[in-house]
């Protein structure tokens, strides 16, 4: 006796879940200690792959790529990075002083804030 397409579907949803056995069902604290076993094994038989400077390198390179690809997990790392930075007081004072030095070296810089200034100011006018 064959199915109807509906009674087919129907069937489909009521298989029950498959369950987890062997490496999947364990802990991830399990699976480490397994894993960890697994590596010190390979290095120890002397068939571990180990990175060269190169490898390495270009390993780096790819994996910055790809996470820089995500504009929000950069601002977020910037914004902490700001933020940090911005709680050591000394350090943004030392930036503040040295922005000023280079500015202050600017005289017609300097002089532009000067005549605006002296535009604003009310010294010596009639209220």
């Amino acid at each position: 006796m064959s199915q109807t397409p509906q009674e087919n579907d129907e069937n489909k949803n009521t298989v029950a879940k498959k369950r987890s056995r062997g490496f999947a069902s364990m802990d991830a604290e399990k699976q480490r200690q397994i894993a960890s076993l697994g590596g010190k094994a390979a290095h120890s038989k002397g068939t571990a792959h180990e990175f060269d400077r190169k490898e390495a390198q270009e390993a780096g390179r790819k994996g910055g790529q790809s996470v820089s690809k995500d504009r929000d997990h950069m601002a977020s790392i910037g914004r902490k990075g700001g933020e940090t930075v911005s709680q050591d007081k000394a350090h943004m004072s030392q930036i503040g002083r040295k922005g000023g030095e280079s500015v202050s070296q600017d005289r017609e810089h300097m002089s532009e804030i000067g005549r605006k200034g002296g535009e604003s100011s009310n010294f010596g006018k009639e209220p």
